[in-house]
């Protein structure tokens, strides 16, 4: 008779231990798929970001944004059109666009500028700009401060301002010069240099040396600004961007090419395509890149974090100590008494 040998039954499974674990936890928690429950609840609910554009006319602010986001986002749409005569004034023009990309949507704001630096006397013509992004932070403080506030405050805060540096080869225009000297305290500014393609390599590399040294001598700062590097990760990662990219020489098309067999994006010229994602061409992907799939993230953080706060304690400062009073907040004391 054979002995009887007992069933071996599998152990239940334990999750591995992840690399890098605290050696003092006594086995797996979870904490790590907090980075998952926020990806669900971002899928869920999307996301704002609102993006200006400055610049001359004729320098394809609408055509680069229209590229970036791969999304006709055109001034015709935004109420101007290039049949219009130039306004007398600077303009503030905004139209809004929902983005979904992999289950992730994107509440994408262009904020248009028409008229700026197109009069023969431009003095003080960022005012209005900077006063729309103030307006924009007056805005959701009082949303902040109502005592039934939204659970979601709508966010118009400009994220990003896109500045188009005229490809002159030369120098910035005191224009140039005023406006980011002025709005770089009250917004993150991207300085790029428009229509690249204008210019042989030579002059482009000159010129963002010579840009970048004009920025410097003025006490511009750009974003990432260097005092908001959280770390030497990211210090390295920006000193790079800072040093070598800023301001990126972009081109912008929304028009499609056959090259070598494939579909691209481009400028046709007598001597070529000119291909808006090619490195070798212009600085556009580089551009995208850091905008969207690096620092979007962080131009908001930014934003709210450094921009907003000055803002926010600057007014507090000024009521005494005391929010804003809006029109809902004395609708609300006075249903109250």
């Amino acid at each position: 008779m054979s002995e009887h040998v007992p069933e071996t039954r599998p152990k239940p499974a334990v999750p591995m231990k992840p690399v890098g674990m605290n050696p003092n936890l006594l086995g797996y928690i979870g904490i790590d798929t907090i980075i998952e429950q926020m990806r669900k609840k971002t899928m869920k609910t999307g996301f704002d970001f609102n993006i200006m554009v400055v610049g001359q006319s004729g320098l394809g602010k609408s055509t680069l944004v229209n590229t970036l986001f791969k999304s006709q986002l055109s001034r015709k749409s935004a109420g101007w059109s290039r049949d219009d005569k130039i306004p007398k004034t600077v303009e503030i023009k905004s139209i809004s666009h929902v983005i979904e990309e992999g289950g992730v949507k994107m509440k994408l704001t262009v904020v248009d500028t028409p008229g700026f630096g197109d009069q023969i006397n431009n003095e003080n013509c960022w005012e209005p700009i900077e006063k729309f992004i103030n307006e924009q932070y007056e805005k959701f403080l009082k949303e902040e401060v109502n005592i039934a506030r939204k659970k979601r405050i709508p966010d118009t805060r400009v994220h990003c301002c896109l500045y188009f540096i005229s490809p002159t080869g030369h120098s910035l225009r005191p224009l140039d010069l005023e406006f980011m000297k002025h709005l770089s305290k009250v917004v993150n500014i991207i300085p790029v240099i428009a229509k690249a393609d204008t210019m042989t390599l030579e002059e482009k590399t000159e010129f963002k040396q010579r840009v970048r040294k004009e920025l410097e001598v003025n006490g511009i700062e750009f974003y990432p600004q260097k005092e908001f590097d959280d770390d030497l990760e990211d210090k390295t990662e920006n000193d790079k961007i800072r040093q070598e990219s800023m301001p990126f020489a972009v081109v912008g098309s929304d028009k499609e090419y056959q090259v070598n067999g494939k579909r691209v994006l481009g400028r046709k010229t007598p001597w070529g395509i000119v291909e808006v994602e090619n490195l070798a061409h212009c600085e556009f992907s580089l551009l995208r890149d850091f905008v969207i799939r690096t620092h979007l993230q962080d131009l908001k953080e930014v934003t709210h974090n450094i921009h907003y706060e000055t803002y926010r304690a600057k007014r507090l400062n000024e009521n005494g100590g005391l929010p804003p009073v809006s029109a809902e907040n004395e609708e609300s004391h006075d249903s109250n008494i």
